[in-house]
């Protein structure tokens, strides 16, 4: 599906009339009618249906494509093709649906059934604002595929990378994909074009909240059910955040995770290349993993780190024949030897397809996902994030009360519709306090509390939290509130916690300065946050800046009590200071990203009138030779229309798509001189 997807469609036609397998007319009728998805399952389907021949008439039309049409999905297929005679053994080895047992199968249905009981469900966590207790829903019922990508080239990034993977997936989706190769999870682990080999260490990475553990999860339920890779006998999962202890060996790891394994284990280790060992969330690793060590161990029974024993399995001198598994935030790759991996790949999230597939699955109602749906699809400001599955678990737990064709009209659904991300977490936030009946004061010492542990979170980068750094709250750590805020894992005799997403966490950073205002500290985070060479300051100070608007900001007063309007003060003097230094024309040649950083905070402060003041109304605007992607265009369509007269906006050999071209255009009537802005537009 994926090869056909991305061929020319006239081509492989062809080739299959020319062998008269098909009509070309009847398949792009379907293309033209349908999506993509639709035309590939169709001609598919209907060349298995035509038996044998016309299936070795499809492959050989592929193979006299490939000259012309290197996608790399179909050269790895075919490279894989010559590369062994035993092919479809090794292939019914990856797929077959019958389970083999190879040494004791009581031992082995024991930890299936295992895995299968921590797997088959998703946990769900309750929606706030909603009566309906939401809990655990069967895994096969809610999963929606997500689109993961060969990746192989990881450099430092200079944006937040939950914005820059953002654009990057609205690039990929509307370009020709002639250098993406998307695999799926049961190819994870077969023959590799670009290493040229069967990968036996394998790196999968994501922002945070773009469905790596779901992924893993849905790995891990398919070899259960005998689905993919039964060349595997036994499966172990972990989590870095539940490895704490310091040192341990190999074989008590297992042990600790899988207790009915205790007697068995010597035998199991006795086979290595029968084992695959995937470890989920390397960012949450407590000791930094950079897989350079020249301390590696060989024996199961050795005590080592956490660290050691993981680079010791991917790097093959532990248990040499294992299969290794590991997921990570992009964040972290730039200090890793990538060497070790074989096979590297990235979840970008869902597809514009499965992002309104989870508003019809989480809503229900079609009216209202619907309705839902094309508010978000039309807020340039909220789409953008819809490619992770957990903003939009967000987003339709916020507008599922404003949207709800079943209740009256509330002031949800006029005037306090989200309009800013900042506007949406204000409103999950307020909804969270309207399910609970805690006072101001306890509500607001808890949030503070929570809020400066989120801050020195989002400035130190760290996503886990333990006991030690919860002894300051107020009430016990097992309060319902806090349940609200992070998800608690329990691992042997401790406890760790995590926001449930990363923008919680720096929605929560920001937040708490307008909890509890101290000059120097709201410096301090506001030049630490502009300055991190990765980006990852740039939500916390979007966060902070959407909550300068005082109506923005007056919403939660009922719940937590009068917020500081310093802080807002303080925030709009730095967004007077960043104009100067990052837009106003000191030199000649400013940093595009740099400015749309600022243009997105003013964006999310919704300040009109320090725009126009600013900025002015004969103000030039260069983007010249640089992509703009469809959340830039968006911020930049609120910085024409505040300003109300642009004198000059150059878009010369800029790279815009379509959906980015509609947020611009309402606004471009205000520009008096628009340069190039047909002749080098990407659509």
């Amino acid at each position: 599906m994926y090869i056909i997807e991305s061929l020319d469609e006239l081509s492989i036609l062809r080739e299959l009339s020319f062998r008269k397998l098909v009509s070309v007319e009847h398949y792009q009728t379907i293309k033209n009618k349908n999506s993509s998805t639709v035309y590939a399952v169709s001609l598919l389907e209907d060349i298995q249906d035509l038996g044998r021949d016309a299936v070795l008439g499809f492959w050989e039309s592929l193979y006299v494509l490939q000259s012309d049409h290197p996608h790399p999905n179909l050269l790895a297929v075919l490279d894989e093709l010559t590369q062994t005679d035993k092919i479809v053994f090794l292939i019914v080895l990856v797929v077959s649906s019958a389970v083999v047992f190879v040494y004791f199968p009581a031992c082995q249905l024991e930890h299936r059934q295992h895995l299968l009981e921590k797997t088959q469900d998703l946990v769900e966590h309750k929606a706030p604002g909603l009566k309906t207790e939401r809990q655990n829903v069967p895994l096969s019922d809610r999963y929606l595929d997500l689109i993961v990508v060969s990746n192989n080239t990881f450099r430092k990034r200079d944006q937040h990378e939950v914005i820059a993977t953002g654009g990057i997936l609205e690039q990929y989706l509307h370009k020709t994909q002639c250098n993406l190769e998307k695999i799926s999870h049961n190819r994870l682990f077969r023959w590799c074009h670009r290493s040229r080999c069967v990968p036996q260490a394998v790196l999968v990475c994501g922002v945070p909240g773009v469905g790596k553990t779901t992924l893993m999860q849905k790995f891990v339920y398919d070899w259960v059910n005998g689905k993919i890779y039964q060349r595997f006998a036994f499966v172990f999962f972990f989590k870095f955040r539940d490895l704490k202890q310091d040192e341990f060996s190999l074989a008590q790891m297992v042990v600790n995770q899988y207790p009915h394994l205790h007697s068995h284990l010597e035998r199991i280790f006795q086979h290595p290349e029968k084992l695959l060992f995937i470890f989920d969330g390397l960012d949450e690793s407590k000791i930094p993993m950079e897989f350079k060590s020249n301390q590696l161990c060989n024996n199961t029974h050795s005590t080592e780190s956490v660290c050691v024993i993981v680079e010791s399995l991917a790097r093959q001198s532990l248990l040499q024949g294992c299969s290794v598994l590991i997921t990570s935030r992009p964040t972290k790759l730039s200090m890793i030897n990538l060497q070790v991996f074989k096979r590297i790949s990235e979840i970008m999230g869902f597809s514009p397809t499965e992002r309104e597939g989870y508003f019809k699955n989480f809503l229900k109602d079609p009216e209202s996902a619907n309705k839902t749906f094309h508010y978000v699809r039309e807020n340039g400001m909220l789409y953008t994030f819809c490619y992770i599955p957990c903003y939009c678990w967000i987003i339709c737990t916020v507008l599922s009360k404003c949207f709800n064709v079943h209740t009256t009209p509330t002031k949800c659904q006029t005037q306090f519709l989200p309009k800013t991300v900042t506007m949406l977490f204000v409103t999950f936030v307020c909804n969270i306090f309207e399910n609970h009946t805690h006072d101001l004061s306890e509500a607001k010492a808890m949030l503070t509390h929570l809020g400066w542990m989120a801050e020195r979170g989002v400035m130190d980068q760290i996503l886990t939290f333990y006991e030690e750094d919860l002894h300051s709250f107020p009430g016990s750590s097992s309060s319902h509130l806090l349940s609200s805020f992070m998800e608690e894992s329990l691992q042997s005799s401790w406890k760790s916690y995590s926001f449930l997403h990363l923008t919680i966490q720096e929605f929560l950073a920001a937040f708490v300065h307008y909890l509890d205002y101290s000059h120097e500290k709201l410096k301090t985070s506001l030049d630490r946050a502009k300055v991190f060479e990765d980006g990852h300051g740039e939500m916390f100070l979007r966060f902070i800046s959407g909550l300068s608007d005082t109506a923005t900001r007056s919403m939660l007063e009922p719940y937590v009590g009068k917020l500081s309007f310093q802080t807002s003060r303080q925030v709009i003097s730095f967004l007077q200071d960043s104009i100067c230094q990052d837009v106003l024309p000191n030199n000649t040649d400013p940093d595009k990203r740099k400015m749309l950083n600022v243009f997105a905070c003013l964006a999310e402060s919704r300040n009109n009138l320090l725009v126009k003041s600013t900025l002015g109304s004969n103000r030039q605007l260069d983007f010249s030779d640089f992509f703009l992607a469809p959340l830039d265009c968006t911020v930049l369509d609120f910085i024409l229309e505040s300003c109300e007269q642009t004198e000059c906006l150059d878009l010369s050999s800029c790279f815009i798509q379509t959906e980015g071209l509609e947020r611009l255009e309402p606004t471009l009537h205000t520009v008096t001189d628009l340069s190039e802005y047909n002749r080098y537009t990407m659509t």
